[in-house]
């Protein structure tokens, strides 16, 4: 893992001028192969591993995103993704910016492939037929997997609650999940590509991989200052609550893919429900920089470690 100092983008933590490094922040790749791998090595079926009735069991790195949040002012272009699809109001902002990696740490990889076999079944470029899982992100040009996770920002004083810039994700193999869960990966990287409305994708999680969502990437943060139209975050202690594979409730079809025992709905079937939800305690400041907990509280010049996506 490389390490980014933030000092030298953005200059001292201290400083309130807006930090404009990127007019528009960066997307994840439809074709996420690594440098180097041919296409015959790429989304191969049988490399899927999920027989025997063993199941995956995704769950939310906490200490990834404890490590990995800053607050900045930045130039949200006008045609940002996530001006777009968020609702943020381009211009300066004032966000917080966060990481999240989701290891799957089960049994089996999470297994969906092309995301066209779920929004069109039949084949015929008539997408009313999709059956839900995944939806189309004009603006990033590819499919979106629907309830993959959850962001909130939640105020340790009254519980209220911000929601995120995020609407979408896209199931990749990004990294070997952490080695302090204790399992090498099994096999290579095979989830690649998030596929559009004319190329099949193959998304998913490998065994002991992980699907992460650096700090850079569009959407990645919370709107401080009201410009996506919710109240102003005042500076204080904050939770920031990450879900992957939330539960939700049933149609009146009841659920299509998986039922967990409390009889919500999700989008995958796991091993475990009950770790699928992180709270990570941060103190939102009153300046861009960061003031956390623990021994580099408020230091200046903190590096943060990240793996690029």
């Amino acid at each position: 893992m490389r390490k980014i100092t933030l000092l030298a983008a953005c200059g001292a933590l201290a400083v309130t001028a807006a930090c404009t490094i990127e007019k528009v922040a960066p997307q994840r790749h439809a074709d996420h192969r690594p440098a180097g791998l041919s296409a015959s090595q790429m989304n191969d079926p049988t490399r899927v591993d999920t027989g025997g009735g063993r199941l995956p069991d995704l769950i939310v790195d906490e200490p990834t995103t404890q490590n990995h949040w800053l607050v900045r002012e930045e130039f949200i272009a006008d045609q940002a993704c996530s001006a777009i699809e968020g609702g943020v109001t381009p211009g300066v902002r004032r966000v917080v910016r966060f990481t999240v990696t989701t290891p799957n740490i089960g049994d089996a990889d999470v297994f969906v492939g092309s995301p066209l076999k779920h929004a069109d079944p039949n084949g015929d470029g008539d997408f009313s037929d999709s059956d839900g899982m995944f939806e189309f992100a004009a603006c990033h040009n590819h499919f979106h997997f629907t309830n993959y996770a959850t962001y909130k920002l939640i105020s340790a004083t009254d519980g209220k609650v911000w929601k995120t810039a995020k609407r979408g994700f896209c199931m990749l193999d990004t990294d070997p999940a952490p080695a302090y869960y204790g399992e090498p990966p099994q096999g290579p990287q095979n989830y690649f590509n998030c596929g559009t409305k004319t190329v099949d994708g193959f998304q998913g999680v490998s065994h002991a991989w992980a699907d992460t969502y650096v700090w850079q990437l569009a959407g990645q943060y919370f709107v401080l200052d009201g410009g996506d139209g919710q109240p102003v975050v005042p500076p204080g202690k904050y939770f920031i609550e990450v879900t992957v594979n939330p539960g939700f409730a049933p149609s009146k079809k009841g659920c299509a893919f998986a039922t967990d025992s409390k009889g919500l709905c999700h989008n995958f079937a796991e091993e475990n429900y009950d770790n699928n939800t992180i709270r990570v305690a941060i103190s939102i400041p009153s300046h861009v920089g960061r003031d956390g907990y623990g021994p580099l509280k408020g230091a200046k010049g903190a590096e943060i470690d990240h793996k690029p996506n």
